[in-house]
């Protein structure tokens, strides 16, 4: 899936705002060098440059990197795959936001993120818990299926205890991890549910004909309604992982 990167910082800059939670946990050190794993447009990743000696950002979309490198040309910012890191114990930290659940082998990523590390690194981590965006991921099975469409859920949700596994499992110390409800408002009111179906469920409505993209966006919304409208906007059904360790 090759991401809007325009919709996204338009329509879905929660992202960015959420994670700035994050940024408490990185060190404030200019002698140290910090990946931004997943960077998107490089909102956070700016941030982080006011923390670190050096910032390098990565991202595997090349519309969301390209839009990075317009927005903040004094950064380094590359094209890559977060199971395929062209580094070698070259980070202090590894900072990543609302990246981890798109890739459905934590056991690889890990491993691939300790060996970026330098000795005693920290990975500073948030992404979606078991549970996140159950309500909206179901009714959006429920009606591609009453139309004819299987769908596969492609995100990866993991319970806290499950992550923590991993993590030791990869050489990590872990220093806090704990999983909260992060109920999220979406922008533009009535709009709000369907502009967020058309940037994370993308790759399904890419096969999908116009008229048919639009029943299910109208199906969704009607079996959600009771839970996630509140009179004035969507509260997207949101459950977040954070987890803080060195190695």
């Amino acid at each position: 899936m090759e991401w809007n990167a325009a919709l996204y910082d338009n329509k879905h800059d929660f992202v960015s705002e959420y994670g700035k939670g994050l940024l408490e946990f990185v060190p404030e050190n200019k002698r140290q060098r910090i990946l931004d794993l997943g960077c998107g447009t490089g909102i956070l990743t700016a941030q982080l440059a006011n923390l670190a000696g050096e910032v390098i950002g990565v991202d595997h979309s090349k519309n969301m990197i390209e839009k990075a490198q317009r927005q903040f040309s004094d950064i380094q910012f590359m094209v890559c795959d977060a199971l395929a890191l062209p580094f070698e114990k070259e980070f202090d930290v590894v900072f990543s936001n609302a990246v981890f659940h798109w890739i459905s082998n934590h056991d690889a990523l890990l491993n691939h993120i300790y060996k970026v590390l330098k000795p005693k690194g920290l990975l500073i981590c948030e992404f979606g818990a078991n549970g996140n965006i159950k309500t909206i991921e179901n009714a959006f099975a429920n009606a591609c299926k009453g139309l004819g469409y299987d769908y596969k859920p492609k995100f990866n949700f993991p319970a806290t205890k499950e992550f923590s596994k991993l993590l030791e499992k990869n050489g990590f110390v872990i220093d806090r991890i704990y999983d909260y409800d992060r109920p999220t408002p979406l922008k533009d009111g009535e709009q709000g549910l369907a502009n967020w179906m058309k940037q994370f469920f993308a790759s399904e409505f890419a096969v999908m004909p116009e008229d048919i993209q639009a029943t299910i966006i109208k199906k969704v919304q009607e079996l959600t309604k009771e839970t996630l409208w509140n009179g004035n906007e969507w509260i997207a059904d949101y459950r977040r992982l954070r987890a803080i360790a060195h190695i």
